[in-house]
Parts: C-alpha cells; sequence; structure tokens
C-alpha cells in the first residue's frame, strides 16, 4: 500500500486481495477524477522466478478492445513489480448473485448471459482461452455492463494443421472447481475454448436457479455431481472419454442423469433450458459455440 504510485492517481483505499495480488481504488487526477482500480502484481513468485502469470494477464490485456472484456487503460512499475490500471467496476456477478433482497430479473440473466458470451465470441476470435469462467471474474459497471475480467490464466491456443498432428497441450490445473470442466477433471492436457463455454454454461445456470449447479467439495465430488446429473459419459456421445488419463482412476455408480426441468425452478422457460443444455455438455466438441448462441 504504500509503495510508489504516479502523482496521477490518489488512493482512496484497499478494495480486494486475491491470490495475484492486491487491488485498491484510486481516483484519476488527470482524467476528470475518474475512479479506477488498480492491481498491483509482483513480477515473481515466492521462488524469485518471473511470474508466467503476471505476464500473461498483461499481455492478454493488451490486445483485448471489447465492450464485455475489462480494458486495462495504464500500467506502471512500483516497488513490487507492476500496477495495472483499470476502470473501476463497483459490482461482480458474484455479489449480485449473494444479494437476497435484490434477485436477478430473467431479463437480466438474459442480458448478462448474451454479454459474457459476447465478450467470449471476442476472446475466441483472438485465439484466446480464459480458462477461469466465474461470476467472482465477470464485473459489473455503474451502467449495469458486464465485462469479463482476470486473465491471469488465459492462454493463447492452437489446434493442429492436420488430423494427425498431436494437439498441444496445457495444464489441467486451471479454472474454478464448480466451474470445470469434465475433461480437465479427468485430466486432460488437451483442450480447448470450449472449457470456457462448460464454465459460461454453469454461470447461467446459477443465475437461473440463485445457487450453483455442481458445487463439489473436492474433485472427485465435483465429477459425481456431474455424473449423477448428465448421466454415465458413454463411447456413442463421446468416443474419447475412456481414453482421458485419469478416466479408469475413479469409478461412480452407473447413472441416468436427472431432466433439467426437475433441476430448475418452474417458470424457467424451454429457451433457457435449452442453452444450458447446448453447453453443459460432455463431449467438447458438441458444446455450442460463443457464436452459435444467439441471444
Amino acid at each position: 500500500m504504500d509503495d510508489y504510485m504516479p502523482s496521477r492517481y490518489q488512493l482512496l483505499g484497499r478494495i480486494g486481495e486475491g491470490v495475484h495480488g492486491v487491488v485498491v481504488k484510486a481516483r484519476d487526477l488527470q482524467c476528470d477524477d475518474k475512479m479506477v482500480a488498480i492491481k498491483k502484481l509482483s513480477l515473481r513468485t515466492k521462488f524469485g522466478v518471473i511470474s508466467l502469470n503476471t505476464v500473461r494477464e498483461i499481455r492478454a490485456l493488451q490486445h483485448c478492445r471489447c465492450d464485455n472484456v475489462l480494458e486495462l487503460l495504464d500500467m506502471y512499475p512500483d516497488l513490487a513489480g507492476i500496477s495495472l490500471v483499470f476502470e473501476y467496476m463497483p459490482h461482480t456477478l458474484y455479489s449480485k448473485l449473494k444479494d437476497e433482497e435484490n434477485p436477478l430479473s430473467r431479463a437480466t440473466v438474459r442480458r448478462y448471459m448474451g454479454m459474457l458470451l459476447k465478450g467470449l465470441a471476442y476472446l475466441h476470435a483472438l485465439r484466446l482461452m480464459h480458462r477461469d469462467i466465474k461470476p467472482a471474474n465477470l464485473l459489473i459497471d455503474r451502467h449495469d455492463v458486464l465485462k469479463i475480467a482476470d486473465f491471469g490464466l488465459a492462454r493463447i491456443y492452437t489446434e493442429p494443421e492436420q488430423p494427425q498432428q498431436r494437439s498441444k497441450v496445457y495444464s489441467p490445473q486451471v479454472a474454478t472447481r464448480w466451474y470445470r470442466a469434465p475433461e480437465i477433471l479427468w485430466g486432460s492436457q488437451c483442450y480447448g475454448p470450449s472449457i470456457d463455454l462448460w464454465a459460461s454454461g454453469a454461470v447461467y445456470a446459477e443465475m437461473l436457479r440463485g445457487v450453483p449447479l455442481f458445487a463439489g467439495a473436492t474433485d472427485i465430488e465435483q465429477l459425481a455431481l456431474v455424473v449423477r446429473t448428465l448421466g454415465t459419459p458413454n463411447q456413442k456421445d463421446w468416443p474419447e472419454v475412456r481414453s482421458l488419463p485419469d478416466y479408469d482412476k475413479i469409478r461412480f455408480p452407473s447413472a441416468r442423469g436427472e431432466r433439467w426441468e426437475d433441476i430448475f425452478p418452474s417458470c424457467t422457460t424451454r429457451d433457457e433450458i435449452g442453452l444450458v443444455d447446448g453447453l453443459v455438455r460432455y463431449n467438447p466438441s458438441k458444446r455450442l459455440t460463443a457464436d452459435e448462441v444467439g441471444l
């Protein structure tokens, strides 16, 4: 809190602290006293090496210009590493979902989902996976516009140019458990932007239900909840499932799955359930893409 800050910014106080750094609120004296949020990041890990998460976040944000992706306004070095300056966003989708006195209307849920998918379509067109879509990383400004934030786990993805070429591998230690796609839970290192669509489907279901769709306390419990809800995956629908690294290490009782209509409130429409079903699917290749959803 006491390290360097350019004179154009007037510190107002700390507003949050996460795994990757401290966030403070400040006033931009050179821009009509606009409120900004400054995220202070360390350039090195506790082991003294350059933090890849910090570098990835900066590189990702430098290329993003979209109404539904949080814009990087400025950055400057400080005593601990580097500070990133963003527009101040007073709410997160997480805080909105926790506000029991002001529940989200169906129109608001639809609008937020449309903005989330618009942001994801933009990122995926840049060949960028976010890899940590969840309510806490979806910020909402004073005009009620939703923006995707926190790119500490983002990665550029590539696809094989030829069918026989092996896909690039990525870490399975990504995404917050409740929003983690089943292929990652089963240890896959070959995945793509469809993991963001699974997460967005889980977020949408949470907005519709008011509670998380899959809230496992461990990875095994998380998978158990998915299997109980969707049913036991079969090779006809998802041929690659049995080749996932951890598939044979974890056995679950055979399950037929539940009807979506029994999981959601009675006021949920067929179109709303259809969108959840199109996103929360076992086979990554059969999930809807952000461009395919017309909201």
